[in-house]
């Protein structure tokens, strides 16, 4: 018996005293606390009184009002409980018209009792995850600035996040597409002491070098053809507070330099200008690139690249941390809602296998895409499989690593070494360190499998 089953007070209606008694019986064996009512207007008598009631298993068809009545009169007085519906029509309009009206789900009679639990603890899981989102989202200062995971991965950004927002290091966030970058930078900016001035934004990626050192540093009147007054830059706007630089790998080496002055100095000319602004600045920038390959290949500069990489911030992909999908789509549920007073949708078992099983290459924000789109088609409702537009992976799991590794630039030469490692790796361990063995499964003499192994112990 577990403490939140404990916790958990259930009333059960139903005018068949064999399956309310039943009901109650399996219950309060699980640990749960139940009480049982005959009749619709017994529920409502109940519910109105403020039990403090966790659920209400309610059978559609009883004596008086029958449970859709009773189900939506408790909605239209305000009472949230979560209500479980059992029906002997399972696929007529009935049991359509319980969840529209506001139901959690429904049994079909007769039932499978491990049916009825299994959809009891789906519900109270549910609520644990919406529980943890809500904790999550009353830890930052924003509704705008949330991070949503519980992984080992996450809870190791929350930690240096801890360590470095306090201070006025320049940070480097890298990370793929889609990873929330720009939430991570929000983070820093709003647990800083910076967090009551302002938080600039420039997307590097999608100004022309042309106007892009405008933007920055500002112009003065006059200084090129359709400057008719002075501009402040962004990091004038962004004096006493944070800028946050995205796709800092698009910069041209031409506006590069320039930015490393202003990270040097804090000061720096507008467009047209000779006047000296100073700026009291703390950076952020972000990129999905290598800036250490770009680098070696001479489009990014060097002595930029160890100025801003002062702090480095690796956000990982979906894919890398994939516990934290469950967490994610609750978030996205209540966000997205149908309407603004309907409650969130729900995922089917299937729809969430599928969403955990998806490889992700769009990371988070394409998660938040699907989520949106699956709410609207199922108009609120229970989201299934069919309204996902996510096609089910055919790949190996090797396809889909060696996929993620090609996404963060690694070199043929770098995969087939993983590959020949793991493969002597896996061949030890296949025929329990027996080198002979392991060496004739690879079609290796021995010597010739220890010279290869000796490449990855050195």
């Amino acid at each position: 018996m577990t403490k939140a089953s404990e916790q958990r007070h259930i009333l059960i209606a139903d005018d068949d005293p064999g399956i309310r008694g039943l009901l109650c019986e399996v219950f309060d064996e699980e640990g749960y606390l139940t009480e049982p009512a005959e009749h619709g207007g017994e529920v409502l008598a109940k519910m109105t009184k403020k039990h403090p009631y966790d659920l209400l298993i309610m059978d559609v068809r009883m004596p008086g009002q029958d449970g859709l009545t009773v189900l939506e009169q408790l909605r239209k007085n305000g009472i949230t409980t979560p209500v479980i519906m059992m029906t002997a029509h399972g696929t007529s309009s009935t049991a359509i018209r319980a969840i529209q009206i506001g139901a959690y789900d429904y049994v079909i009679k007769p039932f499978d009792v491990e049916e009825v639990t299994l959809v009891v603890k789906r519900l109270f899981d549910h609520q644990q995850l919406a529980s943890k989102v809500r904790e999550l989202e009353a830890k930052s200062f924003d509704p705008r600035d949330k991070m949503i995971g519980n992984s080992p991965a996450m809870q190791e950004i929350y930690k240096q996040i801890g360590r470095v927002a306090h201070t006025d290091a320049t940070v480097l966030i890298t990370g793929e597409t889609g990873t929330g970058k720009e939430v991570l930078a929000n983070l820093i900016h709003v647990n800083s002491a910076r967090r009551n001035g302002p938080m600039v934004k420039v997307n590097c990626a999608a100004l022309p070098e042309s106007l892009l050192e405008s933007e920055l540093f500002g112009h003065e009147k006059g200084a090129f053809t359709g400057a008719m007054a002075q501009r402040k830059g962004r990091f004038e706007l962004a004096h006493k507070g944070s800028i946050f630089l995205d796709e800092i790998g698009e910069m041209t080496l031409s506006t590069q330099k320039k930015l490393l002055r202003i990270l040097q100095e804090r000061e720096f000319e507008r467009v047209g200008g000779t006047t000296t602004v100073r700026v009291d600045v703390r950076v952020i920038a972000a990129t999905n690139r290598d800036l250490e390959a770009e680098v070696r290949a001479g489009t990014f500069r060097e002595d930029l690249y160890y100025r801003l990489n002062v702090i480095t911030l690796y956000l990982p992909a979906l894919r890398q941390r994939t516990g934290d999908i469950p967490l994610l789509a609750e978030f996205f549920l209540d966000k997205y809602r149908y309407s603004p007073s309907s409650p969130p949708a729900r995922i089917s078992e299937d729809a969430m296998e599928r969403l955990n099983n998806y490889d992700w290459p769009g990371n988070v924000r394409q998660l938040e895409h699907e989520i949106e789109r699956a709410v609207i088609l199922s108009r609120g409702n229970v989201i299934t499989s069919e309204h996902m537009s996510l096609v089910p992976s055919s790949r190996s799991a090797l396809q889909v690593d060696i996929a993620a590794r090609l996404r963060e630039q690694s070199t043929l030469d770098e995969l087939l070494a993983d590959v020949e490692r793991l493969a002597l790796q896996e061949a030890l361990v296949q025929h329990d360190d027996d080198l002979k063995a392991a060496a004739r499964s690879l079609g290796l003499s021995e010597a010739e499998f220890q010279k290869r192994q000796k490449k990855y112990t050195s």
